[in-house]
């Protein structure tokens, strides 16, 4: 039945890595279960014959997806099933479509999907590279054109040395997370998060990772020499349309390089817009269909940008290669928030608003390899007014995300420790303008704004998008790219970080590769450039303020023993909601006793720590309190203090002087003041008011002495017969000593 199955074992870094294909999805045109340890995912490709009448760009869909039967669970939720995509399952559809896009060839418009179904994890080896070289050799067995293959690598870094692939506790403890991806010939895609790394460690994991993957592209080469299909045939571009590309050039040329003369981007694009009309026309009197002309144009426009700026060196707005554009930054933009910020260069524009919180507003993250809870979310909203445009407003799309976690990662190693700061930690990035890297400007934004909060970031955190531009005549690397540069270049390069190094790193290449000399000038200068970013960002504001803003809440962090959380807790939680009530805090509790009390007011923190402390806290011999009458009797008043504690305070040390009824002296819910004198041979709490001044609570002991003397003709007499049991100690007989209650 299986007669086309077929499978490749690749010895890779230690570990064995399986490809195999003819067994399962035999009717996509591609589809190979890939396997590393005990973590498989089936990966599989298909392509539609046909275009779809009209369009004019390459319809690629990849989809990564999680089925929770992978670890061994059910998915959460009313309805049982897996839902949406996570954020997770989101950037990892990106994580492999970025590098696989740029290697179908150019001109091809056939629809191509790509799905990934991790169907077991084994809580050691991350599915995401083993998802995106699945999908390399499924498109590489599948016919369909595609100039690969490529594979991927995760790199490490601890201790001075490079780690292929770290397993999930590994990357815990990595100075660096870095995923690079690529041919046999050079880069094409790099996602990572860095402690502040130097260019040279970083550009130095890239090679680590690039040498490291090429014995998994042979492999998947020789798994395409026994299993690929037939390769589709290519539609070569017509000696029709080859003239029609000439006859636009010679047309729009002239006007189309005077209009991108313009520096400012909207009166730019209304004269593109102006050129591309004459062009039209033209072709219309010449009888050509416009439409068919429509793909070309564009073309025309990369042309004379590319073009440009290799034979001047001066860029679509003015700029040489290496000049950032202009500056302000600027902060307390809103007079609420706990932290904002304005950061605006040349004419992106990025409104940034952090948030803080308590333990309660973390974000509780259910992912294959565990639960967990995520006390720092940077949310990226990109509006269609931003770039002057209208369009439906929903919910985040891949690009958002994507934007947002790269921001995350640059923020995310300059935060400080849990310890020290305990707060939950929130961020919206508004791009309010954009044109040319909208996340490097979140980043700058993000920084300014959590300082502005009072967040001690270990120093501020800047970004900066780097472009290129390669013919075969030569190349040309820009910083800070506009929007246009962005789309007719080679190359989206963003580094971010802080003065000591860099924090995250990510690149997307559009052509095949690009050399490491390259990469290393790009880095070199994306160095400067974020220099200068940090240098006019320290003009709004250089470092974190002293203490959070007035309206964020102040978080107080205390310790019990961890025996006498459940008394803190209380049945069913009745004790700690009584105390979130009462004072109008937030409280977290941990389980190793760690306690978090959050509240504006200093007053009522420091009533929850009361209420707090006089539940953990243990009655000392010596110690006066302040208590509640909560019952009385004839041989004295049970009195309520530290919290739950209960102590007797026996009539004959009411008061100074005779006390005939409990009742003449306290009440129920009167409040005291109280000093333990001691505790009975159960254990029980014995207090005494008569030594305490009621109006100061001072200890008055050696004023009354330590008893009270039998007044005369009081009932019994003094016993000083029996010295071993203190010959000052009045007696009462027996039959008159009034019985305790069980207390």
């Amino acid at each position: 039945m299986f007669d086309n199955y077929y499978r490749k074992d690749i010895d890779w870094g230690g570990k064995k890595l399986t490809l195999e294909t003819g067994k399962i999805a035999r009717q996509a045109d591609g589809a190979v279960l890939a396997r590393l340890g005990d973590t498989i995912v089936l990966c599989t490709v298909v392509g539609a014959r046909s275009v779809k009448p009209g369009q004019d760009f390459f319809p690629l869909t990849v989809n990564y997806q999680e089925k929770a039967f992978a670890a061994g669970k059910i998915p959460g939720g009313f309805f049982k099933r897996e839902g949406r995509p996570s954020e997770a399952e989101t950037l990892i559809s990106r994580l492999i479509d970025r590098p696989i896009r740029p290697l179908f060839p150019e001109g091809f418009r056939n629809e191509v999907q790509v799905i990934a179904t991790v169907l077991s994890h084994d809580m050691e080896n991350s599915p995401d590279i083993v998802a995106l070289v699945g999908c390399s050799a499924a498109l590489t067995i599948s016919g369909i054109p595609f100039f690969g293959p490529i594979a991927a690598a995760r790199v490490g870094y601890a201790a001075g040395e490079y780690v292929l692939n770290p397993t999930i506790e590994q990357i815990k403890t990595s100075e660096l997370d870095l995923v690079v991806a690529g041919t046999a010939e050079g880069v094409l895609m790099v996602e990572s998060e860095a402690k502040e790394l130097s260019e040279a460690v970083m550009l130095g994991a890239v090679e680590f990772g690039h040498k490291a993957f090429q014995p998994v592209i042979q492999g998947i080469i020789e798994l395409a020499e026994r299993a690929a299909k037939e390769p589709w045939a290519l539609t070569e571009a017509s000696e029709a349309e080859r003239a029609l590309k000439a006859r636009i050039s010679e047309i729009g040329r002239a006007d189309m390089a005077e209009a991108y003369k313009e520096t400012v981007k909207q009166a730019r694009y209304a004269k593109v817009g102006e050129v591309k009309k004459r062009i039209a026309e033209q072709l219309t009197a010449e009888g050509t269909d416009p439409a068919a002309a429509k793909g070309l144009m564009k073309d025309l426009e990369a042309d004379v940008v590319r073009n440009t700026i290799l034979d001047t060196g001066i860029r679509i707005d003015g700029r040489d290669t290496k000049t950032v554009r202009p500056i302000v930054a600027e902060v307390g933009i809103l007079p609420r928030a706990h932290g904002s910020s304005l950061f605006t260069r040349g004419e992106t524009q990025a409104f940034c608003v952090a948030t803080l919180g308590t333990g309660q507003d973390e974000q509780i993250i259910d992912a294959l390899a565990g639960e967990y809870r995520e006390d720092f979310m940077l949310h990226y909203n990109f509006p269609p007014y931003s770039v002057g445009e209208t369009g439906r407003m929903g919910s985040p799309g891949r690009r958002e995300v994507g934007h947002g976690k790269l921001a995350w990662r640059a923020v995310h190693p300059l935060l400080p420790e849990k310890e020290k700061f305990p707060y939950t930690i929130r961020v919206v990035s508004e791009i309010t303008e954009s044109n040319g890297s909208s996340s490097m400007a979140t980043v700058c934004g993000t920084s300014l704004s959590l300082m502005d909060a009072g967040v001690p970031l270990k120093r501020p955190c800047a970004g900066i998008a780097m472009g290129l531009i390669k013919e075969d005549r030569g190349f040309a690397v820009l910083s800070d790219i506009l929007g246009d540069e962005d789309h007719l270049g080679d190359m989206d390069f963003k580094v971010a970080g802080s003065e000591q190094g860099i924090t995250a790193l990510q690149m997307d290449i559009k052509i095949t590769s690009i050399t490491f000399e390259i990469m290393r000038i790009a880095l070199d200068q994306a160095k400067d450039g974020r220099l200068h970013i940090l240098g006019e960002m320290s003009k709004g504001l250089s470092g974190s303020r002293n203490e959070v803003a007035a309206t964020a809440p102040r978080i107080t962090v205390i310790n019990v023993p961890k025996d006498k959380i459940r008394e803190v807790i209380g049945t069913g939680g009745k004790v700690i909601r009584e105390i979130v009530e009462q004072t109008g805090t937030k409280i977290d509790i941990e389980d190793d006793g760690t306690i978090k009390i959050a509240s504006s007011s200093q007053e009522a923190t420091q009533a929850a720590i009361d209420r707090i402390r006089g539940i953990t806290a243990e009655a000392e011999v010596g110690g006066i309190y302040n208590g509640t009458v909560v019952k009385v009797a004839d041989f004295g008043a049970f009195v309520n203090f530290l919290g739950a504690k209960d102590g007797l305070v026996h009539i004959s040390e009411l008061g100074q002087d005779r006390v005939a009824r409990t009742g003449d002296v306290v009440s129920v819910g009167d409040k005291v003041k109280v000093k333990v004198i001691g505790f009975d041979d159960r254990g029980k709490v014995k207090l005494s008011m008569r030594v305490v001044d009621q109006q100061t609570g001072a200890d008055i002991t050696d004023q009354v002495g330590a008893k009270r003397p039998r007044a005369e003709g009081e009932e019994g007499g003094e016993r000083s017969d029996r010295g071993d049991r203190g010959g000052d100690r009045p007696r009462r007989d027996r039959g008159d000593r009034p019985r305790r209650d069980n207390y």
